[in-house]
């Protein structure tokens, strides 16, 4: 029973923590260095299948924008459908070539509170400087993002390989850079998330049935009820990201970022 609420309270932390520019993977450390779900080995795992949740997210919110095949559409509307795959594939090489390079190193050395602490509060900083000094803004529709400009973005999702830095935030900020509005930025950020988290989910997984074996049933259940509190937690974050940057900029990301990355110090590190 205990397995099961910490179960839940992960699924609606990756929910929410995985579409704003805070950290999914850096949070849900600190949760396990707290209260952790056992054995260690699953949890590795654990922490990264249920992203596929928050994958399943877009795919259902986004379906009319991401499907090039849907009927409703012209001709031209599943040509930019198909070019906005493009892009997203472009984007997405940088992480998926260094990821793969790198996946062990990060998993063994870098997954580490005071590595999450000191991410947590660097690019909290950068994020208050950028919206300080704001570039304008050059890309106000999706569409509009270029070729060279999603492969940036790539670039900076690279980043995010550090625990604690946010995919998301990552990508906000490489958007941004590149002079895109903050939805576009924040719904790009979105649609790399796909082949990424599901890459990614992907590749534990076969390296945990490789090295420990077969999952127990108990531990499928609670990957399946994990990914699905995600989901459903994913449909609400989303859609209130996508409402407050209308209005809002990520400053108050920035200064979260920095609170709780001085408290990791305080709590881990120092006390």
């Amino acid at each position: 029973m205990i397995d099961i609420i910490k179960t839940i309270f992960l699924g609606i932390l990756q929910g929410i923590t995985e579409w704003l520019p805070i950290s999914s993977t850096g949070h849900l450390i600190l949760f396990s260095s707290i209260w952790p779900l056992e054995p260690a080995k699953f949890f590795e795992v654990f922490k990264v299948v249920i992203q596929f949740g928050s994958i399943l997210a877009v795919l259902v919110l986004y379906e009319q924008k991401l499907n090039p095949f849907d009927s409703r559409k012209s001709a031209k509307k599943k040509k930019q459908t198909l070019q906005l795959w493009s892009k997203v594939i472009v984007g997405v090489i940088p992480a998926a070539i260094i990821g793969l390079l790198l996946d062990n190193i990060i998993e063994d050395y870098l997954s580490k509170n005071i590595v999450i602490a000191i991410t947590l509060i660097l690019y909290g900083m950068i994020f208050i400087f950028v919206e300080k000094h704001p570039k304008k803004e050059k890309i106000q529709t999706i569409e509009r993002l270029d070729y060279k400009s999603a492969l940036k973005i790539g670039c900076f999702q690279c980043l995010a390989l550090i625990p604690g830095t946010s995919r998301s935030g990552a990508t906000i900020l490489g958007g941004l850079y590149c002079g895109c509005s903050r939805t576009v930025a924040s719904e790009f950020s979105f649609f790399l998330a796909i082949p990424v988290m599901f890459g990614a989910s992907l590749l534990k997984v076969i390296k945990y049935l490789m090295k420990v074996g077969l999952f127990s049933f108990g531990q499928l259940f609670l990957l399946v009820l994990g990914t699905f509190v995600a989901f459903v937690v994913s449909l609400f974050a989303i859609k209130a990201l996508l409402n407050y940057v209308k209005n809002h900029d990520f400053t108050v990301f920035g200064w979260y970022r920095i609170i709780l990355g001085i408290f990791v110090i305080l709590f881990f590190c120092i006390l």
